[in-house]
């Protein structure tokens, strides 16, 4: 569904910051979305500010559209995602933005889905609002609910992106290290910590079992093996070669455990 995420505007109320709207931007190219309506715009907007938060995203912004009214912004949408933070008799059915967002990606296959935020100072009225198709309320704590307008954004803008299935984890290149490299690797280590006096010998043992407790807690690669063991060999190398003449490398503590 990451072709959806072409089909999503984001529609923005007479917004009045132009750091908000610089970072809303921002969030929009951070999550794979490209086109910004705005609705009756503050005329006072600071412009230095706007650009200043937009960064590179700043085409999203020179491209963007307006609009006279949020009717006019929304006309051809098969869906309009409305956020709104007050509680009330007409928004008791709000979602969240991870429930919803499935949904609006399957609606953007087909039409435009516009996602809309009221301004800073004030939420939308019922005439903006008998005008949504799907209801959002992002999860905050009760004690102070009220969100940024450019946070709320990103948010909802964040949601659609994970949902549309863009977004692949790099994967580790090498393949994990077979038993025989690794006990090779325990070896090496267990020459080094005779060789740089690491532990007396009755408690070598004993901390070669913790070394392997250590390195038992993630997987470890090809990679890391031969990292390990280099490690270890040279180590070794250096305690053989003491420019003193004597093996060096960390003190012969008894209470070590």
């Amino acid at each position: 569904m990451s072709d959806s995420l072409e089909n999503i505007r984001v529609v923005c109320v007479r917004p009045l910051y132009g750091g908000n709207i610089g970072s809303i931007c921002r969030a929009m190219r951070n999550t794979g979305l490209n086109r910004l309506v705005l609705v009756n715009p503050s005329t006072t907007m600071d412009q230095v500010e706007l650009r200043k938060m937009a960064m590179r995203s700043l085409p999203v912004y020179e491209e963007r559209e307006e609009a006279a009214s949020l009717a006019e912004a929304v006309a051809d949408c098969g869906a309009v995602a409305m956020t709104s933070g007050v509680d009330g008799f007409y928004r008791d059915h709000a979602a969240t933005p991870r429930e919803v967002a499935p949904r609006l990606l399957e609606i953007a296959s087909d039409k435009p889905v516009a996602v809309v935020f009221g301004p800073e100072d004030k939420g939308m009225g019922l005439e903006e609002l008998k005008l949504a198709t799907h209801l959002l309320r992002i999860p905050s704590h009760p004690a102070y609910p009220s969100l940024n307008l450019s946070q709320a954004v990103m948010l909802v803008c964040h949601e659609l992106y994970v949902a549309s299935g863009s977004f692949e984890a790099s994967e580790e290149r090498t393949p994990p290290a077979p038993h025989e490299a690794r006990e090779r690797m325990f070896a090496c280590w267990r020459e080094t910590f005779r060789d740089i006096r690491f532990c007396p010998e009755e408690k070598l043992e004993h901390m070669m079992m913790g070394l392997r407790r250590i390195l038992s807690r993630g997987e470890l690669t090809e990679n890391d093996v031969k990292i390990l063991m280099g490690m270890a060999r040279q180590s070794s190398w250096a305690a053989k070669n003491d420019p003193d003449g004597r093996k060096s490398g960390g003190e012969r503590s008894e209470d070590r455990s």
